[in-house]
């Protein structure tokens, strides 16, 4: 037992004797009318690598491979993902039963986002940790999740109250960690992949963004944050290298249009065959 134990073990993600075997499980279960077959996780140890881009490319690509896609953006006091499908603050419904209706993209993602439900989609969302935790758990419980063969998980960045929220409270089948170039993420990186471990949440692979910038005239691939370090990350860690996204100036302009669907690109293509080949 840690010299800091609150004995509260909900609010610890210490894997400690303390711990009785009707302690060690605080699964929410989802409503009765609500499907979810598989749910992965999408994290980084730090923000501005891209997280919410690879989830979304993740939902595109396994619903282009014709299963049923679903995010679920915990990321509360800084939610992307409706933005990048287009979806405005009226998204959401609900139904008789009272529960929320996913909004649903152009092409079938169901989508559940704290963006969906302000007034204004530049409205702060200022809660403290617990009430952003509760939400989250609120968007796996009372939200009709129908059919659901893969529902991805946009995290927020860093190991506190939503990482463990959601390790804690959701069936996670397994992370996909993003990364970006810079030798200072690789000690961040160990830092979540760390965390998951401590918490027995499978690590499915590691996903490099703006890896590179491949010149329009001659092809080479220019390291514009320096040399990556994700192979060495991967040696060492012994996690996969799932796929790694350029710079390129499609991925603003189709987010910032709102048609992240309609990215021409395969670069998540490797990454969710794997995902599909392991389920």
């Amino acid at each position: 037992m840690s010299e800091t134990c609150t004995h509260n073990c909900s609010s610890c993600g210490e894997s400690c004797s303390s711990r009785t075997a009707e302690q060690t499980s605080f699964l929410e279960p989802l409503n009765p009318a609500s499907t979810v077959k598989k749910v992965i996780g999408v994290v980084s140890g730090k923000g501005g690598v891209g997280k919410s881009l690879v989830t979304s490319l993740l939902a595109v690509e396994t619903k282009r491979k014709g299963r049923r896609a679903a995010i679920l953006d915990a990321d509360i006091t800084g939610p992307s993902i409706p933005k990048s499908f287009g979806l405005g603050t009226d998204g959401l419904s609900v139904n008789p039963e009272g529960l929320m209706v996913p909004a649903t993209t152009s092409t079938g993602i169901e989508i559940v986002s704290a963006n969906l439900l302000l007034d204004h989609d530049t409205d702060p969302v200022i809660w403290r940790g617990p009430v952003i935790a509760g939400a989250v758990k609120q968007f796996w419980q009372e939200v009709l999740w129908k059919d659901i063969d893969y529902m991805f998980v946009d995290m927020p960045p860093g190991t506190g109250d939503v990482p463990l929220t959601v390790f804690q409270s959701l069936p996670v089948d397994g992370i996909v960690i993003v990364t970006s170039p810079q030798e200072l993420v690789s000690m961040i990186v160990t830092k979540a992949v760390n965390m998951a471990r401590k918490m027995d949440i499978p690590i499915l692979g590691l996903v490099e963004n703006m890896s590179y910038l491949e010149c329009p005239d001659c092809g080479k691939q220019i390291s514009i944050f320096g040399e990556s370090h994700i192979d060495e990350i991967s040696a060492q860690s012994g996690i996969p290298v799932l796929a790694r996204i350029p710079i390129t100036p499609s991925i603003a302009q189709h987010v910032d249009a709102g048609t992240i669907e309609y990215l021409e690109e395969n670069w998540m293509e490797a990454a969710v065959e794997k995902l599909l080949a392991d389920s």
